[in-house]
């Protein structure tokens, strides 16, 4: 007998080691009626696709953004990899887009397409806040051609109400930058998200979300309505 509850515990741990090893992955497109980003309007309706894969708290992830209402819009593709432990997260952002520079595999200073951000941010539960600087790429100061070291500084505090998930934020830019467009500490970002599924079939549920996002900094207010669709 203990024998048999020896060999079911040395399977359990056995079980558990290997869903810990287990890659996960996800895949989604977001349909937006307006894709705006840190309080800065980038495009009008747009689709927004991500593929991301996580092994032991390791991530990388491909998310991408395309108009379809404005063929100026920027094209984007952003390339994340990060590491999650408890609350805590670390990593790198690629961000490139077509505005400077329509060749990705091109990095020549002040005319690349990419810009490269650091971030930092920790999770409490109910209330998470998080750290961005950009240390490489296409960011530079008009007035000096110096590094900007743009930075932007967000608190997040999610909840339920009635029958939503909500998403209430807040962000700052602390000095001056001109990927902000803000002459110096600015808050850019104050804006709240309701996400209701909506039930298509017993299986089946489509994420609805509305938010409505004011930039203080530029004094201007947007209202974006999106769906989400997932393949797993």
């Amino acid at each position: 007998m203990k024998k048999a509850l020896l060999l079911i515990a040395v399977l359990g741990v056995v079980a558990s080691s290997q869903a810990q090893d287990k890659i996960d992955g996800d895949l989604k497109v977001d349909l937006v009626s307006t894709y705006i980003w840190r309080g800065q309007h980038l495009g009008h309706v747009s689709i927004q696709p991500e593929l991301s894969v996580e092994w032991k708290g390791l991530s990388l992830s491909a998310w991408g953004s395309v108009g379809l209402s404005n063929y100026k819009d920027l094209r984007e593709i952003d390339l994340t990899l990060s590491y999650e432990t408890g609350g805590f997260s670390v990593g790198i952002v690629d961000y490139w887009n077509n505005e400077h520079d329509s060749r990705y595999f091109y990095f020549k200073k002040d005319a690349t397409g990419h810009s490269v951000e650091g971030f930092v941010s920790y999770d409490f539960g109910s209330l998470s806040i998080s750290w961005q600087t950009f240390f490489a790429g296409n960011d530079y100061r008009e007035d000096n051609s110096k590094r900007a070291w743009s930075s932007y500084f967000e608190v997040v505090a999610p909840f339920r109400l009635i029958t939503c998930r909500w998403e209430a934020k807040a962000g700052l830019v602390p000095w001056l930058s001109d990927y902000y467009n803000t002459r110096g500490f600015s808050v850019t970002n104050l804006s709240l998200r309701a996400t209701k599924d909506i039930k298509i079939t017993d299986s089946f549920s489509l994420p609805l979300f509305g938010q409505l996002i004011a930039n203080p900094a530029s004094q201007d207010v947007y209202l974006v309505a999106g769906i989400t669709l997932k393949a797993f």
